[in-house]
């Protein structure tokens, strides 16, 4: 089973959907996970219950949102692989720090306990500024990886990066053979 864990980007969550729906469609198992910022918030891309319902729906599992029902993820429940897709500058930076006041942030420290892939998909405004020192921690810890990163508008969002949503199948399945992609930056 692969963990799929869900953050706020919301202007990044329904590629993340079309991902997941993807991933269903090839036969994984997936185990959805969501942020409670993105299982609670509607925004201008959409209501928060309609995006849970789906996922559910695509998954067949019932939504992990809360930190108790995370922390099982690793040795009670083990995962082949953690996906956070996307993963905000704010989970990012939570990560790296050992900060676990999240279901995601539960989830992913629970995951690494068993040395088993964490991929973080990130979208972030911060990633070239604030968030930069926490890729390269993240980059340096063992089973830790990233899809390949691009700036979407490097002229009015100069620090902003954005996974190549369409890499992430390909970055989950190098993680699993134990590779980060390259080139990481596009």
């Amino acid at each position: 089973m692969i963990g799929y864990a869900l953050c706020g980007s919301f202007c990044t969550l329904s590629k993340s959907v079309e991902i997941l729906i993807r991933m269903r469609e090839s036969g994984r198992d997936i185990l959805p996970i969501m942020s409670e910022i993105a299982a609670t918030t509607d925004t201008r891309f959409g209501r928060a219950r309609d995006f849970v319902e789906r996922i559910e729906k695509i998954c067949g599992h019932t939504l992990v949102q809360t930190i108790p029902d995370a922390e099982p993820l690793g040795p009670s429940i083990p995962l082949e692989a953690l996906l956070i897709c996307p993963c905000t500058g704010n989970t990012l930076a939570k990560i790296a720090n050992g900060i676990t006041d999240t279901p995601v942030c539960m989830a992913a420290k629970a995951h690494l306990r068993s040395d088993r892939p964490l991929i973080i998909t990130l979208a972030s405004n911060d990633a070239l500024s604030a968030n930069l020192r926490n890729i390269g921690t993240l980059l340096s810890r063992k089973n830790v990886y990233f899809t390949p990163l691009r700036q979407d508008d490097p002229i009015s969002k100069p620090h902003s990066l954005v996974a190549d949503f369409d890499m992430v199948q390909s970055a989950l399945e190098a993680s699993l053979e134990g590779k980060q992609l390259r080139p990481l930056f596009l």
